[in-house]
This record gives structure tokens, C-alpha cells and sequence, in this order.
């Protein structure tokens, strides 16, 4: 039981905090803590943290008290900077760019911003959580076509094919090559040379390891 994912969860709304937490829960996760705003968020981390049980991700909503504007995207934006190995997944009601990539820039390890209703499909959602949890990235189809659609780069992404970049946006969603040759009805090999493709277009090199397959989106994103 020890090497259970260790879940904060953020969120005003008593009743999905507690849905939520159920919901983990039952699943095999371990949610060691809940509260209501940013402040409280930040500072359970830290008493965490201090006490030698760090929690491995937090869930955080975007909006939250007291003005229920960006207090939550910017504490996760603090909890990122301040404990690097923390994973932060943001769970919001729209796709709000701009938190989104602000949570994004810098470092593409354990970050994940969702939409709520992405919590209904149970199984995505706790996949998503776990994760983040590990260093990896979940990313919400609506963001990341909106991300994609608004780049300021878009000449970086001229030099990709309509397929090429069909399969980056199913990459910046987290997805393995095995989940997006399902998705495409292809096959794993033909995934494998897309992506090559895109790591070599976009001058993504080998030493980035698996993380190029975030960077590959959050390099033209947020440089």
C-alpha cells in the first residue's frame, strides 16, 4: 500500500471535493488531503512536504475563492515552481488559454490541465491522474486544439503533414504510439515514423528522451 499515488485535492465545491476524493479512492488512490482554496492548497503541500510524505499530485481547480477568477492555476503555477517533482492536473469548466499555457511553460514533466467534464469518463480521468502523478502529461483534445489553432508558430508547424500534426495533437493528449495507431487505425510502426518526423521538423533531439513527445507542442507554445 505504500507505493499508492498520494492525491491533494483542490477544489470550493464541498460536493465534487468529496466526489472526487470517493472517486480516487475507490480506485486504488490514496487522497491524503482536501481543502477549498488556493491558500489552503499551498499550504497543505508544504506542511506535506515538511512532514517527509509529500503527496505525489495535486487536482486543482482553475477557479477558486476569493474572487473565483485564477487562484488555482496560479497556485498550481507556484506548486510547480516550488516543488518541481510535484504533478499538478487543473481541472476547468472552459478552455481558458491563458492559464493553460502558463501552466504549460517551463519544464513539460507531471502537468495536466482537463476539462470538468472529462471527470465523467471515469476511467480516462484516473488514468489522466496517475499520470501526472508519474511525470507525465495529460492534456484535455479541447485545449490542445484550441492551443494549437491560436500558436504564434504556426510556421513551425508548416513543415508537417495533416497527418503529422493529427498525431502531435493525439501525443500532447498523453497518448502512447500503441493508443494513437488505435485511434487512427494504423499501424504502430507508421505512428513510430510520424513522430520520428515530427521530432526531426520540429529539431527536437534524442537526449530530450520521451518528454519530446510534450515538446514537441510546448516548445513553439511557449518559447
Amino acid at each position: 500500500m505504500e507505493d499508492r499515488v498520494r492525491v491533494v485535492i483542490a477544489e470550493d465545491s464541498v460536493l465534487l471535493r468529496e466526489g472526487l476524493t470517493r472517486l480516487l479512492t475507490d480506485r486504488g488512490l490514496d487522497v491524503v488531503a482536501g481543502v477549498g482554496d488556493a491558500e489552503a492548497l499551498v499550504k497543505t503541500v508544504a506542511d506535506l512536504q515538511a512532514q517527509g510524505t509529500p503527496p505525489d499530485v495535486v487536482v486543482a481547480d482553475v477557479r477558486m475563492p476569493p474572487t473565483h477568477t485564477d487562484e488555482g492555476v496560479r497556485a498550481a503555477v507556484r506548486l510547480r515552481k516550488a516543488h518541481p517533482g510535484l504533478g499538478v492536473l487543473v481541472l476547468s469548466q472552459y478552455v481558458e488559454e491563458r492559464y493553460a499555457t502558463e501552466l504549460l511553460a517551463g519544464s513539460s514533466r507531471g502537468v495536466g490541465y482537463l476539462l470538468k467534464d472529462r471527470v465523467a469518463e471515469v476511467r480516462e480521468f484516473v488514468d489522466a491522474v496517475v499520470r501526472v502523478a508519474e511525470g507525465g502529461t495529460a492534456l484535455d483534445p479541447e485545449v490542445v486544439a484550441q492551443l494549437l489553432g491560436r500558436s504564434r508558430k504556426q510556421d513551425v508547424l508548416a513543415g508537417l503533414t495533416p497527418r503529422e500534426r493529427e498525431v502531435l495533437g493525439l501525443m500532447a493528449e498523453g497518448r502512447t504510439n500503441s493508443a494513437i495507431a488505435r485511434q487512427l487505425v494504423v499501424s504502430d510502426g507508421a505512428v513510430e515514423k510520424h513522430v520520428s518526423n515530427i521530432f526531426l521538423k520540429l529539431g527536437l533531439t534524442p537526449s530530450d528522451g520521451d518528454h519530446r513527445r510534450v515538446l514537441a507542442v510546448l516548445t513553439y507554445l511557449n518559447s
